[in-house]
């Protein structure tokens, strides 16, 4: 199994960095962890099949994590793509997802399409399986728009994957991404804390709690950018891969 960082960066492209979204796939299993607007030049740049995708998993409503949905399913009735898609993600979602479509692609909501499309609404701490892929989404704090906003530890051809999604510290982290083998955190900023946002001195204090087999960091800021060189832990670039 293998993870792909189609896109890695914060919703102000720092970097030139292409928003967040991650590909997933093994002998089982093709997915998606967010998708960001610009999700679908970079997936097209990396020459990811994006029709044999079984899965999108998003974790809360902000353009840079979400806003990609309609290129990507304009892009599957242009492909003529037959494969079922399940899309799932916060409370809310499917209406989400409507009045998005509707914004960007007048009328798209409505068009019929040639493949089986399903939305599906998670709720926290509650698992829930789609084909070999387990999910368990838990709570995180980002704000008061864009929510609700969801963490996930996601269980698939025996490996575990965490992702923090955007939040500040709160202790659902730790069930979250306790022991996995994977976890991919977002580091805003390096040691200044702000509301809604982890940074990374912050997510440091709390690791002995966590006890992860590997840490990558995300959704940097310049001032984290600034800073890759003296950083002891992996940061993530669009296109690295990671192999389990």
């Amino acid at each position: 199994m293998q993870l792909r960082f189609v896109g890695c960066g914060d919703a102000l492209g720092s970097g030139g960095r292409s928003n967040t979204c991650f590909h997933v796939t093994g002998k089982s299993v093709n997915f998606l962890i967010d998708c960001g607007a610009s999700s679908l030049p970079a997936l097209k740049r990396l020459e990811i099949a994006r029709d044999d995708i079984d899965l999108i998993l998003i974790t809360h409503f902000h353009g840079d994590h979400f806003a990609g949905l309609p290129f990507l399913l304009l892009d599957a009735q242009f492909t003529r793509r037959t494969r079922p898609l399940v899309i799932a993600g916060p409370q809310g979602i499917e209406t989400r997802l409507t009045q998005l479509m509707e914004a960007l692609f007048e009328h798209s909501s409505k068009t019929k399409q040639r493949f089986d499309l399903s939305v599906v609404a998670l709720t926290p701490e509650q698992s829930r399986s789609f084909g070999a892929v387990k999910v368990t989404p838990y709570p995180v704090v980002h704000g008061e728009s864009g929510g609700p906003h969801l963490a996930y530890r996601i269980e698939a051809e025996g490996r575990v994957i965490a992702y923090s999604a955007d939040t500040e510290w709160t202790e659902t982290l730790i069930p979250t991404a306790r022991d996995a083998d994977l976890f991919i955190a977002e580091a805003y900023y390096y040691d200044k804390v702000v509301k809604n946002h982890l940074s990374l001195k912050t997510l440091e204090a709390h690791l002995p709690e966590i006890n992860v087999k590997r840490l990558i960091l995300t959704h940097m800021s310049d001032d984290m950018l600034g800073r890759l060189d003296e950083l002891p832990y992996t940061a993530a670039e669009d296109g690295m891969v990671v192999i389990f």
